[in-house]
């Protein structure tokens, strides 16, 4: 039974990333709006209903991993070393993210395509916007779990606000750079460069919260 139930899963995941991919590739070739639902569900050999099974929206297609990029900033706290702060694992995971063209923070290739499409759409934009401040909310929410802050507390806030606003801001400048042509190599210094400043910025404020006590003995 349960191998049985893992082979289901493994069918409706694969089956869910098919009509991802079928409709991100529809997007991109005709840009959002001009792409109905029936349309990716022709072209992924699905039916309308079975589209809807998956996904609850049209912005759901395009957006298909959110609700990885809103769990994962939170992710990355929960998982800080001992001894480091939760600036420190953000600050750590950003510059890997850089490194390895990490998808979360929009250096993966087809990034720039990406934000043409979202460009090109009001429903993608306010969309976007809808899903970034799900991510603040959701990184406060961590912070204050795992600080054990009052609910009246709204230091968790903040260091959230002040984190995805640094965050965001330096990957909407990578994009806008690879929209202007230039390539990741090109542009990966000084986007290293600013975040070192940002970063340096956060710590003389928030650099010390929720920091992990280190293990003892």
């Amino acid at each position: 039974m349960a191998e049985e139930l893992g082979l289901r899963e493994r069918k409706k995941r694969e089956t869910r990333r098919r009509i991802a991919d079928v409709a991100m590739g529809l997007f991109a070739a005709k840009g959002f709006d001009n792409v109905t639902v029936a349309e990716v569900a022709r072209a992924a050999d699905v039916s309308v209903n079975t589209v809807f099974n998956y996904f609850g929206t049209k912005e759901d297609l395009f957006l298909d991993r959110s609700d990885e990029a809103v769990a994962s900033l939170g992710e990355v706290v929960r998982a800080r070393r001992p001894g480091e702060s939760a600036l420190d694992a953000l600050r750590r995971d950003f510059f890997e993210a850089l490194e390895t063209r990490d998808w979360r923070h929009g250096f993966n290739d087809g990034a720039d395509v990406f934000a043409r499409l979202v460009g090109e759409s009001h429903c993608l934009q306010t969309r976007l916007l809808s899903m970034h401040e799900q991510r603040e909310r959701a990184l406060a929410a961590t912070l204050a779990e795992e600080t054990g802050a009052d609910p009246d507390d709204l230091m968790p806030s903040f260091a959230a606000a002040q984190i995805c606003a640094v965050l965001r801001l330096l990957t909407t400048h990578f994009t806008r750079r690879r929209l202007a042509g230039e390539t990741h190599e090109q542009i990966a210094p000084g986007i290293r460069e600013q975040a070192e400043i940002a970063f340096r910025t956060l710590e003389c404020g928030i650099g010390p919260y929720a920091r992990r006590p280190r293990e003892q003995g």
